[in-house]
């Protein structure tokens, strides 16, 4: 099976870059990939697409070098297991409460004796019964990285704890959503997200763990970098596309050519405000 390329960059005492991709088209994850992104994001807690659709984008990441970070919805347990098979170097899981959740998460996420994940050589992962059985679960428990977010106040309260689960690998922050429930909605340089940031930060130090969250630019991203983080994510291709769009139109525009935009503003990464 593949080796994370994240885990590798961890054990090199370097910090892992993913963006997130939402298009459904094989060739821009393939294209990404072959970029040597250290990882793609690919969430599947807010889309619709199917897991055989999963499959297909995955199997385009392959011809790179690109983990794959699969998001499912909170609770999707089998689903999870599924994104696993086909190939996601890790799992990030949203909305994580508690200990007792996160430990849930590696229960399904890991083989015994870390976990109860049920076995299936016969798809990309193993890949395609190809392996002694016993060295596959060994290698997939070591690389399979997990990424537990923490969304809510009370979860961030719990930090510590959670990130001292075996086999969690990292603490992210969902800032989007923990702006929403602390009040204080789109308001990502907040001091009460600030707070939260600092709060997994010291968490992951406690307890010798990673922790991660999206960066809005170099400069937060140094700033990230600075506290201890070791995973940051940046950008998405939808919001690429639609501002190399509109950077066409405000080209074209001078030489009189109208356009019917129906947006009217920019494209721009809830993460800036």
């Amino acid at each position: 099976m593949r080796v994370s390329r994240i885990k590798a960059k961890w054990q090199r005492n370097e910090p892992a870059l993913a963006t997130q991709l939402h298009f459904t088209d094989p060739t821009v994850f393939e294209l990404t990939s072959l970029m040597g992104f250290d990882a793609i994001w690919m969430d599947m807690e807010h889309h619709g697409y199917s897991v055989e659709t999963a499959s297909h984008l995955m199997r385009a990441a392959r011809v790179g070098s690109s983990d794959i970070i699969a998001r499912p919805a909170k609770g999707e347990f089998m689903r999870m297991g599924r994104m696993l098979e086909m190939g996601a170097q890790a799992i990030m899981y949203p909305r994580c409460q508690s200990p007792e959740e996160a430990a849930e998460v590696v229960r399904w996420a890991k083989f015994a004796p870390l976990g109860e994940r049920g076995f299936d050589g016969g798809n990309s992962d193993m890949p395609f019964c190809t392996m002694p059985v016993d060295e596959y679960i060994e290698q997939a428990n070591r690389e399979t990285v997990i990424i537990v977010q923490l969304e809510d106040p009370s979860a961030v309260e719990k930090a510590e704890a959670i990130a001292a689960v075996e086999g969690v690998d990292a603490l992210m922050l969902g800032p989007a959503d923990y702006s929403i429930l602390s009040g204080v909605p789109g308001q990502m340089t907040h001091a009460k997200v600030e707070q939260a940031t600092e709060a997994i930060a010291l968490a992951a130090r406690n307890t010798g763990k990673q922790w991660g969250r999206p960066a809005a630019s170099p400069e937060q991203a140094t700033q990230f970098l600075e506290m201890g983080a070791k995973l940051l994510f940046h950008h998405a291709d939808l919001i690429m596309v639609k501002n190399a769009l509109e950077q066409i139109q405000r080209d074209f525009a001078p030489l009189g050519f109208s356009f019917e935009n129906r947006f009217n503003r920019e494209a721009k990464s809830y993460l800036h405000k």
